[in-house]
């Protein structure tokens, strides 16, 4: 007995302090992230673009990187969508009899998931190179889309995997093929769970800098077409932080905080669809 409150109470201080240690590393970031960002945040930081020497410390603001990760995010989310549905459904309706194949697939999911966004990056610059093609906005949404399709494709295959099996069996006996199975009632059934998906790699498309870092460019401008470069928050942050001058390095802090703010709106639309999925499952 004295064995097994001495184990008890270990775990407990184990977990009460790990959880103490990550809630302190996030509250510190998220302290200084608001602390030094809030006092250079004013409303030309959002809506106006850099101007002649922004970089030095005069006026301007960082439009153009809102503009353009949300550009990027965007149209990196619908490539992978378009990839993740199709996979997702397969996996779960035509493969669902074959384990092996279903399982050795999603190990290979979970291995491109698990690769760092630096390689995915160096990738497409590999890629870039020997096609001739320059860094722009259709470049980034081709390799970002790559990056979050793993994530997507098993984030939708675990919400299909929820779905009961009398669905499959009713939509059967009612003559349906495979195909409408699948998007008829499966898709239908787990529609909210997707939309928690697809914001999920939303914020992971939006927030990732490696992958653009060697794909995208950047430029002061917003763009008007594919082939353009295009500014992300992420590296404008990178680079006011390596700017010497204190005010454009306070602008750094401030893109931080911008950028958090878009993440924490996505974070929470997808709680609630969570929650909105978890209802409608019941």
């Amino acid at each position: 007995m004295k064995l097994k409150r001495i184990e008890e109470t270990f775990f407990r201080a184990a977990m009460i302090t790990a959880t103490i240690i990550i809630v302190a590393a996030l509250g510190s970031i998220l302290f200084t992230i608001v602390h030094k960002g809030i006092t250079y945040m004013n409303w030309d930081m959002i809506s106006s673009l850099p101007k002649g020497g922004y970089y030095f410390g005069k006026d301007g603001g960082v439009l153009n990187a809102i503009v353009g990760s949300l550009y990027l995010a965007l149209g990196a989310t619908l490539l992978a969508l378009f990839m993740s549905v199709p996979v997702a459904l397969y996996m779960n309706v035509f493969l669902r009899k074959n384990g092996r194949a279903v399982s050795a697939f999603r190990f290979f999911l979970d291995v491109l998931w698990g690769i760092p966004s630096i390689v995915y990056g160096a990738f497409g610059f590999t890629m870039m190179l020997a096609m001739g093609i320059r860094t722009s906005l259709m470049a980034g949404i081709a390799i970002v889309g790559v990056f979050i399709a793993p994530i997507m494709i098993r984030a939708m295959d675990e919400v299909l995997q929820t779905v009961p099996s009398g669905i499959r069996e009713a939509a059967y006996c009612m003559g349906c093929t495979k195909t409408e199975t699948a998007f008829r009632f499966f898709l239908r059934k787990a529609a909210p769970g997707i939309v928690t998906a697809i914001l999920l790699a939303f914020g992971r498309a939006i927030g990732d800098a490696a992958v653009v870092l060697l794909t995208t460019g950047y430029t002061d401008y917003i763009p008007t077409s594919l082939n353009q470069p295009v500014a992300t928050l992420p590296l404008a942050i990178f680079f006011q932080l390596g700017s010497p001058v204190e005010e454009v390095q306070g602008r750094a802090y401030a893109s931080a905080l911008i950028l958090t703010v878009i993440i924490l709106i996505i974070s929470i639309a997808a709680r609630l669809f969570s929650g909105l999925y978890n209802k409608h499952s019941k």
